[in-house]
């Protein structure tokens, strides 16, 4: 799994005139299973997403896609993790460390 952390490099202003293709695409990742949860950090200076998947490369180039990082208005920090405990609704999300 993936934590990805967005951060806002330029004022909200200038960030909210793309939080409308944002949201389409977030929308699709859901959509397409890679998503399982997101929204606004608080206080507003960007926003965290969890992502499932195994392969880092595929996740950052996947965030390269977002409006948001086309128009230059945030950056993205990807964290990769293995969800070795999990809540009974995300069971099929666990996973198990490699040897």
């Amino acid at each position: 799994m993936f934590v990805l952390e967005l951060t806002y490099t330029a004022p909200l202003e200038r960030v909210d005139e793309f939080i409308s293709d944002h949201l389409t695409w977030v929308k699709a990742q859901y959509e397409a299973g890679v998503f399982v949860a997101s929204g606004r950090k608080e206080p507003r200076d960007g926003g965290v997403i969890i992502a499932v998947g195994s392969d880092r490369a595929a996740i950052e180039e996947l965030a390269g896609t977002d409006p948001f990082s086309i128009a230059g208005v945030c950056e993205y920090r990807v964290m990769q993790f293995i969800a070795t405990t999990v809540a009974p609704a995300l069971e099929q999300f666990k996973e198990q460390p490699s040897a």
